[in-house]
């Protein structure tokens, strides 16, 4: 995957900007998600642990970079979220956690 990537477009503000708000939306949407957690589950640990869900959106991006739907900047604006989601979630974890043992 990283091979597909143009690092050009990492330096881009238009692709920083859609990166950032891409991993915005998607910190924001999994939290929102883990309300179905249910009863007695912390409801904000269970929706941090689904923020990195990168590589089935790898897969996709990577399918459509090759039909020609996803353009190289857009490509590396999702490859960027799926880098940020995936780092900033253990400590975001460890936050969640440690506030629910305090």
């Amino acid at each position: 995957m990283g091979m597909q990537v143009d690092l050009e477009t990492f330096v881009d503000p238009t692709t920083l900007g859609l990166a950032a708000a891409l991993t915005v939306i998607a910190v924001l949407t999994k939290v929102v998600a883990g309300v179905a957690a249910g009863k007695g589950a912390d409801r904000v640990t269970v929706g941090i642990g689904m923020i990195p869900r990168g590589e089935v959106g790898l897969i996709f991006a990577s399918i459509g970079k090759s039909m020609g739907v996803l353009e190289g900047s857009t490509f590396s604006a999702l490859v960027m979220v799926v880098i940020l989601t995936t780092v900033v979630t253990p400590p975001m974890l460890k936050w969640s956690t440690a506030r629910e043992q305090a």
